[in-house]
């Protein structure tokens, strides 16, 4: 069976330990999230929890079965064949040299990242887009050195219900 992405979003009541016992369950059965975001909805006492997995369209099956399952959870969906928008944010910390400070600025420019914070040695950059392009800019500034990185989970919307 062919192993594949998948993107799951998850309502629940907000409610203490929701997330903890939905990570207990996968856990508990050797499924792995690679990727998780929460927050409420335009309703406070719902959260929506976006996550990605890997696995067979089987496995995928079983996970949202566990998770249906789970008393404070309202639905799920796989968003991996559905029309939705996928986004991911990553604030980057460079190094700044002075045989780097005009390739950086250069890479930055051509891009249009966003500078969020800026001093001597250091340049903070703010990215945002689809898996793909933040892989790409992770790739295009490893060579400046990167002293750190914070990445979310993925968020994801459909397009229509």
């Amino acid at each position: 069976m062919e192993k594949k992405d998948h993107i799951i979003s998850i309502l629940v009541y907000n409610k203490p330990d929701v997330l903890a016992r939905i990570a207990g369950t996968l856990g508990g059965k050797g499924y792995n999230i690679d990727s998780l975001c929460v927050n409420t909805t335009t309703q406070k006492d719902i959260s929506k929890i976006v996550m990605t997995t890997s696995g067979s369209q089987a496995t995928v099956t079983r996970i949202e079965n566990q998770l249906q399952r789970l008393v404070d959870v309202i639905s799920v969906d796989d968003l991996t064949n559905v029309e939705s928008l996928h986004r991911e944010m990553v604030l980057v910390r460079l190094n700044r040299t002075a045989q780097n400070t005009e390739a950086v600025k250069d890479a930055i420019d051509a891009n249009k990242w966003k500078v969020i914070l800026s001093g001597d040695t250091f340049v903070i950059i703010e990215i945002t887009g689809d898996k793909t392009q933040i892989d790409f800019a992770l790739a295009r500034l490893e060579p400046f050195g990167m002293a750190d990185i914070t990445r979310t989970g993925l968020v994801a919307l459909k397009l229509e219900d």
